[in-house]
């Protein structure tokens, strides 16, 4: 919380003047959505100054493009949240709803936020296909699973970019490097590469089928 309004009362210059949100941030997306995003925390001058997560960010910008490019939102931008950017069957929230300084959030932190992504979880009951963006998200949505006491995966899975976890409800999770700057600056992360974990995704709701919340037994979704 600190750290947040520290961020909104502090500005860089090319920020200067304007108005931050500066409180938690809630996930956003379709409702209905088929695949789940799960990201590491606001930026403290992103989300944290606009009110919506990866939006007003160069993280934002990368995400974005890829997920038009896929199809699964309206435009390639989002500069601040009444942009008219729309999700189309995604949904995108975090591990964290607060900035946290140097974007390392403490165990206690994570703990904190936890029972928001189990909430939401809880009521996107279609999702089939999981994108953790960074380790941070990817284990994050993992501990959640165990939380809700979700069918565990035959082996033990293993974050790197691209690979592809399926549990035993038919739920499939891909791991992605994040869209920071301290990826996409180095490239460690390239546009094509995140564009290509989303066309992945695309292609495994394809070959899904539909699993209504009866069929789920503690966490599927669609498929």
């Amino acid at each position: 919380m600190a750290h947040r309004e520290a961020a909104a009362a502090s500005p860089p210059r090319r920020y200067a003047g304007l108005s931050y949100w500066a409180r938690p941030l809630p996930g956003f997306g379709d409702p209905r959505a088929r695949l789940l995003l799960v990201g590491l925390a606001p930026a403290a001058h992103g989300g944290n100054r606009t009110g919506r997560m990866f939006t007003g960010d160069r993280s934002g910008d990368w995400l974005f493009d890829a997920l038009h490019h896929a199809g699964f939102a309206n435009r390639p931008t989002s500069r601040h949240r009444n942009d008219g950017l729309r999700l189309r069957g995604a949904y995108i929230t975090a591990a964290l709803r607060c900035a946290p300084p140097a974007n390392k959030p403490t165990p206690q932190e994570l703990a904190r936020c936890e029972p928001y992504l189990l909430q939401e979880l809880g009521l996107l009951d279609r999702v089939s296909v999981v994108v953790g963006l960074g380790r941070i998200g990817w284990q994050a949505y993992l501990r959640a699973r165990r939380r809700l006491g979700a069918p565990p995966p035959p082996r033990a899975p293993r974050f790197a970019h691209g690979a592809v976890t399926t549990f035993g409800d038919g739920v499939a999770l891909i791991a992605s490097y994040h869209p920071s700057q301290q990826n996409t600056f180095t490239g460690k992360l390239t546009r094509p590469m995140l564009r290509r974990i989303f066309t992945t995704a695309r292609r495994l709701l394809a070959q899904g089928r539909r699993v209504t919340p009866r069929d789920r037994r503690g966490g599927g979704g669609v498929r």
